[in-house]
């Protein structure tokens, strides 16, 4: 039962904040003291520019990404691993490094999708680009990509923990984006 010690692993791996450490290397304000005042890509862009968020976009994927590749090349069970999957995203979300503060979890969640199964974070992935192609608005890709996502989950790997896992990540993510949402249907979301 040693590997339900990827579980915490998975969770600290998770709590490093991507933007705080971009935002201090590179000598930008602290993001959760400026614009949105949410320490991930989007808002790391509006304190910090392209290049930045970038970075932290990849930073935040790459910490959901790691530990679900460290469990699948250990061969764990379904079960451990959408613990994994779980403990990475509310990592993220709940930094233990940071206050218990942080982010709203869109990139880190493509991450463990993509660790779970690549054509999983491909369609995540797909569906979030198309969106925000049609539409322009970020946090609407990031709704409806995560929205789809439990289905995703049990079209292409098969009815498993996962897919609650898949739903339970949505729903969080709906919630964290409650005042994008109000923005939406007010008409006021950049």
């Amino acid at each position: 039962m040693i590997e339900w010690l990827l579980v915490p692993v998975a969770y600290l791996l998770g709590s490093i904040s991507s933007a705080i450490i971009v935002c201090r290397v590179m000598g930008l304000p602290d993001p959760r003291a400026q614009g949105s005042g949410n320490p991930g890509a989007t808002n790391v862009m509006r304190i910090g520019g392209k290049k930045a968020a970038g970075i932290t976009l990849f930073g935040d994927m790459l910490k959901g990404l790691i530990p679900v590749l460290i469990a699948q090349a250990l061969n764990v069970g379904p079960l451990i691993l959408s613990a994994v999957v779980f403990a990475a995203f509310v990592g993220h979300l709940y930094p233990v490094f940071f206050g218990f503060k942080g982010g709203k979890g869109v990139a880190t969640s493509f991450g463990v999708f993509f660790g779970a199964h690549w054509m999983l974070g491909g369609a995540v992935a797909v569906t979030w680009y198309i969106v925000y192609r049609l539409f322009k608005i970020s946090s609407l890709s990031a709704l409806v990509a995560s929205v789809l996502a439990p289905v995703y989950v049990y079209f292409i790997m098969g009815m498993q923990p996962l897919v609650y896992v898949a739903a339970l990540i949505s729903v969080i993510l709906i919630w964290r984006h409650k005042g994008n949402i109000q923005r939406l249907l007010a008409g006021e979301e950049k």
